[in-house]
């Protein structure tokens, strides 16, 4: 019986794992089954990181936010400052405010006193 040669489908599917862990270190990038398992694990912590990622930034962006509402004397927390720009309907999310804070100062600043303000006296809007 004469030999059969396999195909090149094998050698192709291997091909492409290979050069996914071209960059990983030792076996990880030259055995097959170690590629494989290194692969999966891979791509399974960039999903969670992927999630990670956003949590990350909120947390960032809350602590710049309140560090600077302390550090500014202002009479109520971050917290109150959140629930107060919510009722009066002021769209700014988190990052905007950050981004604020750090920039702008006196314009958070300004953006809390005109909450105090509103919240004192509810014909002025």
């Amino acid at each position: 019986m004469t030999r059969i040669k396999r195909g090149y489908i094998a050698r192709r599917r291997r091909t492409k794992m290979r050069l996914f862990a071209s960059s990983f270190r030792g076996a990880h990038s030259r055995l097959t089954k170690t590629i494989n398992q290194q692969r999966i694990r891979a791509l399974v912590s960039s999903n969670r990181d992927r999630k990670r990622k956003k949590r990350d930034f909120r947390r960032l962006w809350i602590t710049r936010v309140n560090a600077v509402i302390r550090d500014m004397g202002v009479s109520y927390s971050y917290n109150n400052m959140i629930h107060n720009l919510y009722k009066k309907k002021l769209l700014l999310n988190r990052k905007i405010l950050a981004q604020i804070a750090i920039s702008n100062k006196n314009g958070l600043y300004m953006i809390c006193n005109n909450i105090l303000s509103q919240q004192e006296s509810p014909g002025m809007l």
